[in-house]
């Protein structure tokens, strides 16, 4: 059997493989295996870079929008309660529902001097083409919304009937962070047709009724 080869240092030198030895193949397939492994974490690694930040993108542009609508839906909200609190009766403890339905037709018209200004502008000789077109589209839209809310299920406004309930809408400082401290009631213009003593008799009647069933 030869001897092996020793190099500088006396450290035995190590053999030559037969590129068709077993050990070979042992070698070769275990580089194999990490090359495999080695293209499956850069393919990962690839792919999270690529989608992860596009889909925390994507979610951060939906909650921003969400945002964006809460506060404008909060926003118009802020502006009805502060346009029925500037019109309420400081004498008036509480409204019926006639005098709730008086002070919504009110409030359905609080557009009229302004579209009277416009149709003023617009008849002036000439002027080429309507003028604030969009903003009179955006109001009569608004309108006809309202009227059909008012004239259907009913259009949402503080609860005024309530003695209460007004008193703690009187104190309303207009932060819309208090607007949970409000009660809201809808109003029809069927309920501001019965006079308030047909809508006391039904509700003496609605409340005897639940008294029969307790």
């Amino acid at each position: 059997m030869p001897k092996l080869l020793k190099g500088k240092g006396g450290k035995q030198e190590k053999k030559v493989i037969h590129p068709y030895s077993r050990k070979a193949a042992q070698l070769a397939r275990e580089a194999h295996k990490q090359e495999k492994k080695e293209k499956a974490r850069l393919t990962t690694s690839s792919l999270n870079s690529l989608f992860l930040p596009r889909n925390c993108h994507s979610e951060s542009l939906v909650t921003k929008r969400l945002k964006t609508e809460k506060a404008l839906r909060l926003s118009i909200i802020g502006e009805k309660l502060q346009w029925f609190q500037s019109h309420l009766d400081p004498s008036k403890a509480d409204y019926t529902k006639k005098e709730a339905g008086e002070l919504i037709e009110n409030y359905m018209g609080r557009f009229n001097a302004e579209l009277e200004q416009i149709e003023l502008q617009n008849s002036i000789k000439g002027r080429q083409g309507r003028q604030h077109g969009s903003r009179e589209t955006v109001i009569r839209q608004t309108i006809e919304r309202e009227r059909q809310l008012y004239e259907g299920y009913g259009i949402e406004i503080p609860d005024i009937v309530n003695s209460k309930h007004l008193k703690i809408f009187r104190e309303w400082d207009g932060d819309l962070k208090k607007l949970p401290n409000i009660k809201m009631r809808k109003f029809s213009a069927k309920d501001a047709a019965c006079s308030h003593a047909e809508v006391a008799d039904v509700e003496a009647k609605e409340l005897n009724k639940e008294e029969d069933m307790v």
